[in-house]
């Protein structure tokens, strides 16, 4: 029987993630400007483009913007979310973990774009986490703790925090508003958990960055967006948790 539960629970989240990584075209054009430049309202050829969720595609015009194809945000997302279906099971964070997916996939693909984490989007994620997961403690069956996700979140937010201090060139503020969310779920399962997919982050990062100084893609103080391996880090450290990292 639980087998069965598992396996149409993680049918049903990757039915769920490529519908909630469709929506995300347009969100993901409009966010993707640079610093100090207004969210997109129109599309590349000047027709009015509102909304949030839904395609990129203009419907007065057809076109899109070349954001690469939609296909990615949708497989991203489908995968990501039957994932955290595979390893959490029928326990009340799951619907967390699925609703907070499509979020973190829009905040790799805006920052892989423009190398910009919005506001927008961090500080809301990192609510919408406490609040979610607060949701979750109320519920039985769950297998975190909700305090520990806040310190967590603290924690993660204030370790960025003086990395950002240490080199700001390195990394963004952006960097540091996002590690609230990540510490806040990774700290649902233990301090384990969230030393494991924080270190995991750093460590995706790394070997990123030294792969572009060996192929010379960029030099040593070349930087690049590090918000999409410090979620790749948190979303393995979740898959661990699944197996038993978090007790």
């Amino acid at each position: 029987m639980n087998t069965t539960v598992n396996t149409a629970l993680t049918i049903a989240a990757a039915a769920w993630g490529a519908g909630a990584g469709f929506l995300l075209g347009r969100p993901r054009y409009r966010l993707s400007v640079e610093p100090g430049q207004p969210w997109r309202t129109a599309c590349p050829s000047g027709h009015p483009f509102g909304g949030w969720p839904g395609a990129a595609r203009c419907r007065a015009c057809g076109g899109a913007p070349d954001h690469g194809s939609p296909l990615t945000a949708v497989l991203v997302t489908a995968l990501v979310c039957a994932a955290l279906a595979a390893v959490t099971g029928p326990r009340p964070e799951l619907a967390a973990w699925l609703l907070l997916a499509p979020f973190a996939v829009l905040l790799s693909l805006v920052d892989l774009t423009v190398r910009r984490l919005p506001d927008v989007l961090t500080l809301p994620l990192a609510g919408a986490a406490a609040v979610l997961l607060g949701l979750a403690a109320l519920l039985p069956g769950h297998a975190g703790s909700w305090t520990t996700a806040l310190l967590g979140g603290l924690a993660l937010g204030g370790g960025y925090f003086v990395l950002f201090l240490i080199n700001p060139a390195g990394m963004g503020f952006g960097d540091v508003k996002l590690a609230l969310g990540l510490g806040l779920a990774l700290g649902w399962y233990g301090w384990a958990v969230l030393m494991a997919g924080a270190l995991l982050g750093l460590v995706l990062g790394a070997v990123y960055g030294i792969g572009l100084v060996v192929f010379r893609r960029a030099s040593r103080t070349t930087a690049f967006p590090l918000g999409p391996f410090m979620i790749a880090g948190a979303f393995g450290g979740l898959l661990l948790a699944g197996h038993g990292l978090g007790g």
